[in-house]
């Protein structure tokens, strides 16, 4: 069974659901395809104490801001994906869960293509990929040494403490996850040995706002890919801080005064041992330089602007001589150290297997310009630095998507053909208290939600 429609959306997440959004607005036939169900990794590939590190002023998906009551506060998981859900009925995003799409083809002879799925096949002009940032778990060579003995997840595997086996854990990498999960380990009373990466960090709060808000306005997230020094550049490590609990500092020097045991990065595995770099002390100088650097551009962004802020105070710890009174840990036994489980904070990779399309570099990323490929009408969306640093965030999505509906509607035809288009003239806001969306009337009193009949002229390239 073939299905035509004009656009196909593969993905459900927030980079889906703001193109879906703009494509709405525009009129524009188009189905969402999710294998899951809206906010699949939010739902399944996170750990039941997960908050975002941004605060939920950040969260301004299109035509849908945050407007509760903690602005500063972090979203926990749950109710990330109510945010996600009540945006999709906030505009009736054309939703198709669980189908999962296992190929896109350019269709023969022809101008479009066939997306298929396990049930049915869609004949489209457009799709999009908005699958991702992180949709395949990336595990270092040394995991395939291991015993089988040796319980083995990636963070997108992990829960809970209570669901790993007793014992010590060894956690491997020091990013935004590695971090928070070794401090809910720690937390439940296990003991944590935690393999250090070059990671940066930035304290929570610094002069008086939340860091994050600080920078924003330093153009910190405004950054475009075209100013990184390299290409890889893009694959840097996130810094470690924290939004559990309120928000808080993370610091790999006060994780080891409160117990853990802090390694250098894993460079092999030769049955239940593990041998290690001996690079912890410069990765807690790469930490402490990140964080000064973070500071400086602020300070000068205060100085530039004429700012009146708090005085030159943060909670971020200053360098000690060493992480602990004890030598280096070049080799670590994981039976002598009592270690049961690894969790790999090895971060991920990208995974198109299924657009058999030549649209990919020899390392298999995406070739495209803000997410428009050479090939007319196949889209990527919400990648990390598809464009700016801020491309895959809850915060900077939508730009992106709405530079790709612009794509789209350049390329489509003049049709004259009636469209139900909901009437946008206020905006729907988020209100974390009730969990529900609001609709506030625009100028003329109207509802969002009151729908009539427009011409919707469609624009040929």
């Amino acid at each position: 069974m073939t299905e035509h429609i004009e656009t196909v959306i593969i993905g459900g997440g927030q980079a889906g659901l703001a193109l879906s959004y703009y494509l709405t607005q525009q009129g524009r036939t188009h189905l969402v395809l999710e294998q899951g169900q809206v906010g699949e990794t939010w739902r399944s590939g996170r750990w039941d104490s997960f908050t975002l590190n941004t605060p939920n002023c950040m969260t301004q998906l299109p035509g849908f801001p945050y407007q509760g009551d903690d602005p500063d506060g972090f979203f926990p998981r749950e109710d990330i994906v109510a945010y996600l859900e009540q945006y999709a009925a906030s505009f009736h995003a054309p939703l198709r869960c669980g189908v999962r799409v296992t190929a896109v083809r350019q269709k023969p002879g022809g101008d479009g293509y066939l997306v298929e799925a396990e049930q049915m096949t869609f004949e489209a002009r457009n799709v999009v990929l908005a699958t991702g940032a992180f949709p395949k778990p990336k595990l270092p060579t040394a995991s395939a040494a291991l015993p089988v003995d040796i319980c083995q997840l990636h963070t997108s595997e992990y829960r809970n403490p209570q669901a790993l086996p007793s014992g010590a854990v060894l956690v491997v990498g020091t990013g935004q996850s590695g971090c928070q999960i070794a401090e809910d380990l720690h937390e439940s009373g296990r003991q944590v040995y935690l393999s250090t990466s070059s990671c940066g960090r930035v304290p929570r709060r610094y002069r008086g706002k939340d860091s994050i808000w600080w920078l924003t306005r330093t153009g910190f997230f405004d950054r475009t890919i075209d100013q990184l020094p390299s290409p890889h550049a893009k694959f840097a490590c996130n810094p470690h801080v924290s939004g559990n609990q309120g928000g808080h500092d993370i610091n790999l020097r006060q994780f080891a005064r409160q117990g853990m045991i802090l390694l250098g990065h894993v460079q092999a595995a030769q049955g239940k041992q593990i041998i290690l770099a001996p690079d912890l002390e410069e990765n807690l100088a790469k930490a402490d330089a990140f964080a000064a650097q973070i500071m400086q551009a602020i300070d000068e962004y205060i100085t530039k602007t004429g700012m009146k802020v708090e005085a030159n105070r943060t909670t971020a710890e200053a360098p000690s001589n060493g992480a602990s009174s004890t030598q280096a840990i070049l080799t670590l036994d994981l039976q002598s150290a009592g270690i049961s489980t690894i969790i790999w904070a090895s971060g991920y990779k990208l995974d198109f297997d299924l657009v058999q399309i030549p649209v990919f570099d020899q390392e298999g990323n995406p070739v495209h310009q803000r997410g428009v490929t050479a090939y007319p009408g196949l889209y990527f969306l919400g990648l990390h630095w598809l464009y700016k640093r801020k491309s895959a965030l809850l915060y900077g999505v939508g730009e992106d998507a709405a530079f790709v509906a612009s794509a789209i509607a350049d390329r489509g035809r003049t049709t004259g053909v009636p469209h139900e288009v909901p009437l946008m003239r206020g905006v729907h806001t988020w209100n974390k208290q009730t969990k529900h969306a609001v609709a506030i009337p625009g100028p003329s009193g109207t509802s969002p939600e009151v729908v009539r009949p427009v011409e919707m002229p469609l624009h040929a390239r």
